[in-house]
């Protein structure tokens, strides 16, 4: 485990609180589950599959890691018709291109030192290898996390947004943090990278993906966290502002939305009403910002009807 900080001498409960006191340093604010998960991630050297909701710290999660380990954070963002070609390399076809041109100059003198058709055939063929080799390799997000030097995080982001045909291309690296090039061979890299995959449940994730990955999931927060949260975001905030924001919008989240209010946007309302100089929630004012916790008109018009009550209930 000499990739990672949790190697250090300690018992199990005091690392994971030190995971979370170092995430805290970072911004993140995360409980005792999530904390774990990362503990044994680490120590088992195992990939981590985070699940859950958009906006309640997926992606966060990985960013905060890389900045607790003070690793570089390399991202793959997932998309519908990803393929090898933008997830793990390609090749520099206009530096082939160009060395190209400079071999035109040299052809005439490889061909004549060459006695036969075959002979000059088999030294072309050299000079074709050449072409296939590390130097004309371009490397996208999968092999820069493999090769990095002193290790990295690797994020790959929303991976249910890509095909069932790309989780299988990540299944060998996943497990065995090395990639098969056919021009150039197997490569691996000397300090495994620390691997996040985020997913939003727009789809089933394939078995066989799940089996390498622990497996986390990551609900929106309770009141008491969401709190913490946002006075780490939003330190200025009136404190009794705080508990009626986050008290509304746990009242919210009860509500037949289409899409419920993430912490992000939760994070997002608290520093507009900080701008706006508001100390406590007011239906006017909700209503006139109730576009930033909602994005579907349809979810405005369902609220509005409970915007009274819910306002007195976050008082309490």
């Amino acid at each position: 485990m000499s990739n990672n900080k949790t190697s250090s001498n300690g018992s199990a409960k005091d690392l994971i609180e030190n995971i979370q006191s170092n995430f805290e340093k970072q911004g993140y604010i995360c409980n005792t589950h999530i904390a774990t998960a990362i503990f044994l991630s680490q120590s088992l050297v195992k990939p981590i599959l985070v699940e859950g909701p958009p906006g309640v710290g997926k992606t966060e999660l990985a960013k905060a890691t890389a900045e607790w380990m003070k690793k570089p954070l390399i991202r793959l963002q997932c998309y519908e018709g990803l393929d090898e070609a933008k997830a793990l390399y390609e090749w520099k076809y206009g530096k082939q291109l160009l060395y190209t041109q400079v071999l035109k100059d040299k052809l005439n003198q490889i061909v004549s030192k060459s006695d036969s058709l075959e002979s000059s055939i088999d030294n072309l063929n050299n000079f074709d290898d050449i072409f296939f080799s590390e130097k004309f390799l371009e490397p996208r997000p999968l092999l820069k996390a493999i090769e990095s030097e002193n290790g990295s995080v690797l994020l790959i982001d929303e991976i249910d947004k890509s095909d069932d045909e790309f989780e299988a291309f990540l299944l060998e690296i996943l497990s065995d943090y090395q990639v098969s090039i056919p021009e150039i061979g197997t490569i691996k890299g000397n300090v495994k990278p620390i691997v996040f995959l985020t997913s939003n449940n727009t789809r089933e994730i394939g078995d066989a993906l799940k089996r390498r990955c622990l497996h986390l999931y990551i609900p929106f927060p309770d009141p008491f966290l969401e709190e913490k949260i946002i006075s780490s975001r939003v330190p200025e905030i009136d404190k009794n502002l705080k508990v009626q924001l986050v008290n509304f919008v746990q009242g919210l989240r009860n509500l037949d939305l289409k899409k419920l209010p993430s912490v992000s946007e939760t994070i997002d309302w608290a520093r507009s009403l900080v701008l706006l100089n508001v100390k406590s929630l007011e239906p006017n004012l909700v209503r006139e910002t109730l576009n930033i916790l909602l994005k579907f008109q349809t979810d405005i018009d369902v609220s509005d009807p409970e915007i009274d009550n819910l306002i007195e209930q976050s008082k309490k």
